[in-house]
């Protein structure tokens, strides 16, 4: 079943893409700064910066990284922060500079941003005030020198910025108070950037971008490393997927998802910046009603999401009220779509959400439906140009059309192994390059793929990864756990939560302290639903917790 995928792609998609367009992110970046220069580029809380004024930013910044701070190229350098006008300058400006980027989730626990940054080795980080007091109790067991504070209100222009750092800090109360040494303030940084010279460094294709986070197909937090050419890669045959629908330097994308998650990094930041489309940045999704309320006064043509974010779009009442006769594109990532809200959005907006499928790992696109389609197909569609694909079984064998296997995927896209962990690297790749991608699929005679199950116990929230060892390690440090065991399952709303399995040592531990600890410990989404307390724990005859037997319960 060779690439019988091609015949079937949408017409005028070619079967190949131009994956060395671009030397790197950076050569695409400054072409899309002088071709759409004029045009706004970034918008958030009511400000707007165009192409130009972005290039100029992102130079200024990287001046300083390499003229004050003084970092050779391969630095890492972590951005931890939400979705606001920094982001995009950070990112860019770091790039520009030679830099590594590692991204970071802003709302990590202290454990879990100290084992970020020591993975990575970074010895700088820009981070929005009100998650420095994370910092603060574990900058002493990190390499990290270089600090720089942004807050929320910095590109939003002098009195407006200082009206909103004010109110942010003083009336809502969102920052903690915290004690960090030799701090510089972004607005600053940009100002010592304008006053020495940028040297462009020279960045080729093969040089590390980002070290991306991510389980993995196997269990511990592990840095994908992508290069410059992996994303450029997943650019171009994105590009190439879409160009019939989108009208290049005229779209509006709406980015809701964090821009440090590799989907809404690569769709929204990487492949809207190449093809010249305005970004409004969403920084904070979970308000819906000012969500709706930004959908309602821009006319956007391109929504990136997941299945728990167009349902709880959904289910107010006011999303219908929107026009969305300018709409063109909804895409859905992260988790599997559900059908019920497919229908329900096409019933809506009278657009079909167009399911993708992808991995940290491959930067992240692999799979993805035609943009044609005109109903929910309950596949993750056919693999983009310059992929392949082979489905496995558990010989290594590759099955029949129809039969269920491991997904493996090799193309330009996929990293080029785990950080500094070949043990990791060698457990997921073959000596063809092919990639393991942990997933179990079944390919039809079009060469469209349908996700069945993951390969692994990994439980998916809101898009991301939660790790079941992760958990359970936690919950076994708590005075009274005997064991314990972590499964995914649904709630009412069919949504995947966290569930805990406990046998205790002591009755007198309460659900509601293994809560409270684990609040103390792990990031909120992956704090557990639902915890039931149990005489024992299923366990195979090597002593194994059995965790499918768990779920086989629910």
């Amino acid at each position: 079943m060779k690439n019988i995928w091609i015949k079937n792609y949408e017409h005028g998609v070619a079967a190949t893409a131009d994956v060395t367009q671009y030397s790197s992110i950076i050569e695409m970046f400054l072409h899309s700064v002088d071709t759409f220069a004029s045009r706004v580029a970034y918008r958030n809380f009511g400000t707007s910066l165009t192409f130009q004024q972005t290039g100029l930013l992102t130079e200024y910044f990287a001046s300083f990284l390499q003229n004050h701070l003084q970092l050779e190229k391969g630095s890492r350098i972590a951005i931890m922060m939400p979705n606001l006008l920094q982001y995009p300058v950070a990112i860019f400006g770091a790039l520009r500079a030679g830099m590594v980027v590692v991204n970071v989730n802003p709302l990590y626990t202290p454990r879990e941003l100290a084992y970020q940054l020591n993975n990575s080795g970074a010895n700088t980080i820009i981070i929005l005030e009100n998650f420095a007091n994370t910092l603060s109790e574990i900058l002493e067991q990190t390499q990290i020198k270089n600090i720089i504070i942004a807050r929320i209100g910095d590109l939003l222009g002098n009195i407006k910025g200082a009206i909103m750092n004010f109110a942010v800090r003083y009336i809502k109360k969102m920052v903690n108070e915290y004690s960090l040494p030799n701090t510089i303030e972004f607005n600053q940084a940009i100002e010592y950037g304008k006053q020495t010279p940028f040297s462009p460094i020279p960045i080729s294709l093969d040089d590390l971008a980002l070290l991306q986070y991510t389980g993995g197909t196997t269990g511990i937090a592990k840095g994908a490393m992508l290069t410059h050419g992996n994303i450029c890669a997943n650019m171009a045959q994105a590009r190439e997927w879409i160009k019939n629908k989108l009208n290049f330097g005229e779209e509006t994308f709406i980015t809701p998802l964090p821009l440090y998650h590799i989907f809404s990094l690569t769709v929204n930041l990487m492949l809207a910046c190449n093809v010249g489309a305005s970004n409004i940045l969403i920084t904070n999704p979970r308000d819906i009603k000012s969500f709706i309320r930004i959908l309602r006064h821009n006319k956007s043509t391109v929504i990136t999401g997941v299945n728990t974010l167009f349902n709880a779009l959904l289910n107010n009442p006011n999303f219908a009220k929107i026009d969305f006769s300018t709409w063109k594109i909804s895409l859905s990532g992260g988790v599997a779509t559900q059908k019920n809200v497919a229908e329900q959005w096409y019933k809506i907006t009278g657009l079909p959400l167009i399911e993708a499928y992808g991995l940290t790992e491959c930067s992240p696109g692999v799979c993805v439906n035609p943009l044609n389609i005109t109903a929910y197909t309950g596949n993750i569609g056919f693999p983009i140009p310059n992929t392949e694909v082979q489905i496995r079984n558990n010989d290594g064998c590759e099955v029949q059309i129809g039969e269920a296997g491991e997904l493996w995927v090799r193309g330009p896209q996929v990293m080029k192994g785990y950080w500094q962990t070949d043990e990791e690297t060698a457990k997921v790749f073959d000596k063809d390059g092919w990639l393991a991608t942990g997933d179990i699929c079944v390919m039809d005679n079009r060469g469209c793929i349908k996700l069945i199950d993951r390969k692994k116990d990994i439980i998916v929230i809101s898009g991301f990864n939660v790790y079941p060892n992760e958990i359970e390690d936690i919950v076994a440090n708590i005075e009274g756990v005997r064991e314990v065991a972590c499964i995914g399952t649904f709630n009412e709303k069919n949504n995947e939560i966290i569930k805990l399995f406990v046998v205790r040592n002591s009755s007198k531990l309460t659900k509601d302290e293994i809560i409270a600890y684990c609040r103390k410990q792990l990031t909120a989404y992956k704090i557990p639903k639902i915890i039931e307390f149990c005489d024992e724990l299923p366990k195979s005859n090597v002593g194994k917790v059995l965790r499918q037997k768990l779920r086989n319960n629910e």
